[in-house]
This record gives structure tokens, C-alpha cells and sequence, in this order.
């Protein structure tokens, strides 16, 4: 009998391949069968990071989805179907790696594989370097010290659900920031924490920015944006 090949969510970090951890390499050269989260358009920011290292010869498993949907039919749909395919791979004997942006399990979309793989199949969890420890780097600013505590927000919770947190913890990150920008900084105003905060955009890329919250009001920022925010200096 076939022994069951390993389920591995490998983070590869923020964008920058140089932030790919050794142990995600590896399994990435080693793992036969690969999968990865894509657009309609086929394209992934996941495998983009780690495309220079992808070998001819993988077995590739687009799990296509459509991003702008505000449903989760039709994602959840794709985790099904990806569940299946890599769920036949598992089955015999190849080892298979799911690709994810950022960490597997920090807002990752290897959670619902391994939602409904777990307990089927071997699972190995490769953690990768956050958008939070990015966004805090490419800035130069401290997240949180000393006793403080930090709390990691989406930018999508109506005002009043961001408004309550926000002024509930010493430092906060706020994530997927894009068209929500306006409503975190109508909050921040009124808690009177809008002059130091930093938002950073894209960072890991090529094109990443630092920006202070009225530059990135006036220029307006992408979904994958990032907004850090501390009582102290």
C-alpha cells in the first residue's frame, strides 16, 4: 500500500524572493505537486515570488479564483476543487506544496485547504515572514514594545467595529487597506492618531512605498496596503 504523500503550506513570504526561508526552498525544489492560489487571468502573486526556482516537470494546480467577488461561493467552490485534485495527488504518494503569500496561516489562503485535508492527509505548515514584519522593516518603525499590545484589523470592518478596536489597544496594524482608506483615516482623525501613522504599500516589491496618511490619501493606494499605527512615538 501507497504511504500517503505530505499536504506542505509553504509561506513565501511578502514579495521579495530573498525573504523566502531555506525550509520553504527546499520542500519547494522537493515537492512534486504544487498549488497556488491565481486570478481569472492565471496570474499569481504566490508563484511570482518563487517562479526563478519552479523546475519544469512540477505538477501545477491553479486554484483560480475570482479576487473582486465580494461572495465566497464561488472561492469556496475553487478550495473544493483544489481539495479534490491535490487530495488524488496525496493519495499516491506525492508529496504537495501549497504556495501562500505572506504566512500560511496569518490571513492565508492555505487554511482552507487545510480545513478540509487535515486529518486525511500528513500536513507540514512552513511559516513565512508576514506582511506586518514586512511593512514594520520596510519602514523603520517599531511595531510594539515594552508591555504594549498590538491588534491586526482588515480595513473592511464597518467604522464603528474599527473605531471601537482602534481605540481599545496601544498599536494596531491595518490591513487591505485599498478603497477603505478614507474610512481608517475618518477614525483615526477622530481618535486623534492620524498624524503618526505610516502606511506602506506593496512592500517586498519592486514598487514599494512609504507613505504618510495624507500622501496616501492623495494618492490613493492598492488592496495590498498597510497601515501601522502606535500610541508612542
Amino acid at each position: 500500500m501507497t504511504a500517503p504523500g505530505t499536504l506542505y503550506g509553504l509561506g513565501v513570504g511578502p514579495g521579495d524572493p530573498e525573504l523566502v526561508t531555506l525550509k520553504a526552498l527546499r520542500l519547494l525544489r522537493a515537492c512534486p505537486v504544487i498549488a497556488w492560489p491565481a486570478n481569472p487571468e492565471g496570474r499569481s502573486m504566490a508563484r511570482a515570488v518563487v517562479a526563478e526556482w519552479i523546475h519544469p516537470g512540477k505538477i501545477e494546480v491553479p486554484i483560480v479564483m475570482d479576487f473582486v467577488s465580494k461572495g465566497r461561493e464561488s472561492a469556496l467552490a475553487a478550495y473544493d476543487a483544489a481539495a479534490d485534485t491535490l487530495a488524488g495527488h496525496l493519495a499516491e504518494g506525492r508529496d504537495a506544496a501549497v504556495l501562500c503569500e505572506g504566512d500560511p496561516l496569518f490571513y492565508g489562503s492555505f487554511m482552507y485547504l487545510l480545513e478540509r485535508l487535515s486529518g486525511r492527509f500528513p500536513v507540514s505548515v512552513v511559516p513565512g515572514i508576514t506582511s506586518v514584519a514586512a511593512c514594520a522593516a520596510v519602514a523603520a518603525r517599531p511595531v510594539v514594545s515594552l508591555d504594549e499590545g498590538l491588534t491586526v484589523l482588515p480595513a473592511t470592518l464597518p467604522e464603528d467595529a474599527l473605531h471601537a478596536r482602534l481605540a481599545a489597544t496601544e498599536a494596531a496594524a491595518v490591513m487591505k487597506l485599498g478603497r477603505h482608506l478614507s474610512k481608517v483615516a475618518a477614525v483615526l482623525d477622530r481618535l486623534g492618531r492620524a498624524e503618526g501613522a505610516v502606511v506602506v504599500v506593496r512592500a517586498g516589491h519592486p514598487d514599494q512605498r512609504v507613505l504618510t496618511l495624507p500622501e496616501a490619501l492623495s494618492e490613493g493606494v492598492p488592496y495590498f496596503s498597510l497601515l501601522l499605527t502606535r500610541n508612542r512615538p
